[in-house]
């Protein structure tokens, strides 16, 4: 398909038959007048009631516990830029799609004409206690790890800005995955980073956590080289700074484990993929050209795994394989917060969904593929698993009960969900 047919297929899909992609279902009957009077006038009272002297019955009386909010000011689109908030309603749209596709969560999207964070932060929080949890999307940095932060500070709820966690949790399964084929264990390599922005912020705080060694990490951004000697550096670069006399990607590259991009593309030579270490991994995560195609990469090495963002090369980073998820089972369990062990909890479950055999269902529902089973192609499970829901759910809520971020207990209830559930046989 050309890019002009898949334009116009895309606005006839978003325009037809009716406009967008989400609509409000009513869950109660509603069709006689009692029922009406239940639903509304007086019934009501009782529960408004209830809520006034105890607001956790919001949970049992209202939707809030099935309900994220999903909150933009649309600084940061997609691979697009700062289009503004309106801009950004069908992409927030889509993730409300997402969310209830894979996770039954309902969603209201929030899309706020604010630009500077005291506004944005203000908005959200006002509004919070309507949610169970709010999704933070397509805020810019470096404004979106203050937004995050005073939302998390202000919010007894779960906030998560999924453009820099869910990227993170999704990379650190596949590179978990990826060294172990080539024989390598993330505490011994050495990592180059060029990219330090959200995504690459994200995923490198949750690599050093779980194992990553600080001076085997080197990192760029547009200005080069993030070391001690530099006076520009916010906070968030600064705590990757090394003290070292490297300064351009060639010296770092030279003998490196891991290149993880998340910048911009063709920025991966092959030069310096030729002077990486045997056995190399590279995350070319740019959208959607990646700093190094797939082909090319094997052409110049044969010994390389290639993880990118697209979905028509193998070892995709989607974060559909992470948020849905995350949320479902910090809802389950009434979560405060999403916290670290919930995050590695869901790196864990992602993993090792992929080194499970793969039923012939799942891998007819990718066309042109013939078979999937754990390896080089195939580092990460696919978005349409159905088996994500349990694993990552389950991980994720019972990680919030041990690390005491729940307010419930692990509910036990998660639907063992099995490929004929999603891919019945004919």
């Amino acid at each position: 398909m050309s890019a002009q047919d898949l334009n116009e297929a895309a606005l006839q899909y978003h325009a037809e038959p009716q406009p967008g992609k989400i609509a409000i279902e009513v869950t109660k009957p509603s069709a006689s007048a009692r029922e009406l009077s239940l639903a509304y006038s007086p019934g009501v009272a009782e529960p408004v009631r209830r809520i006034a002297a105890d607001p956790e019955a919001a949970y049992a009386y209202t939707a809030k516990g099935n309900l994220v909010g999903i909150v933009t000011n649309g600084s940061a689109i997609l691979g697009l830029g700062n289009l503004g908030h309106l801009a950004s309603k069908p992409v927030m749209e889509g993730k409300a799609l997402l969310f209830k596709r894979f996770a039954g969560i309902d969603c209201f999207d929030i899309e706020v004409d604010a630009t500077d964070v005291a506004s944005f932060v203000e908005t959200v929080a006002r509004i919070s206690d309507t949610f169970g949890g709010i999704n933070i999307e397509d805020v810019g940095a470096p404004a979106c790890f203050e937004v995050e932060r005073q939302l998390i500070e202000r919010c007894s709820i779960p906030v998560f800005h999924d453009d820099q966690h869910g990227t993170a949790i999704c990379v650190a399964a596949g590179l978990l995955n990826a060294l172990e084929l080539q024989g390598k264990r993330l505490q011994d390599v050495r990592m180059v980073c060029l990219g330090g922005g959200a995504a690459g912020t994200a995923c490198l705080e949750l690599l050093l956590d779980m194992g990553l060694p600080r001076e085997n990490l080197m990192v760029f951004d547009r200005q080069g080289c993030i070391h001690k000697g530099r006076k520009d550096l916010p906070d968030y670069k600064a705590q990757f700074a090394r003290d070292s006399d490297c300064r351009t990607l060639a010296d770092a590259l030279a003998s490196a484990d891991v290149f993880l991009g998340v910048s911009g593309a063709d920025l991966l030579s092959a030069e310096l993929l030729e002077s990486m270490a045997p056995r190399p991994v590279i995350f070319a995560l740019s959208n959607p050209d990646p700093e190094i195609r797939p082909e090319r990469a094997h052409a110049i090495r044969d010994d390389v795994i290639v993880a990118t963002g697209r979905s028509d090369y193998p070892n995709q980073v989607n974060n559909v394989l992470c948020f849905p998820f995350i949320f479902r089972g910090a809802l389950d369990v009434r979560a405060r917060h999403i916290n670290a062990a919930m995050k590695q909890a869901a790196v864990a479950a992602i993993a090792a969904l992929a080194r499970e055999p793969v039923p012939a269902e799942i891998v007819a529902a990718y066309e042109g593929v013939e078979s999937m089973s754990f390896g080089p192609e195939y580092i990460l499970p696919k978005p349409m698993d159905p088996r994500l829901l349990g694993a990552v759910s389950d991980a994720v809520a019972r990680a919030a009960v041990d690390s005491g971020a729940a307010t419930r207990p692990y509910p036990a209830h998660y639907p063992l969900v099995t490929v004929e559930d999603v891919f019945p046989r004919r």
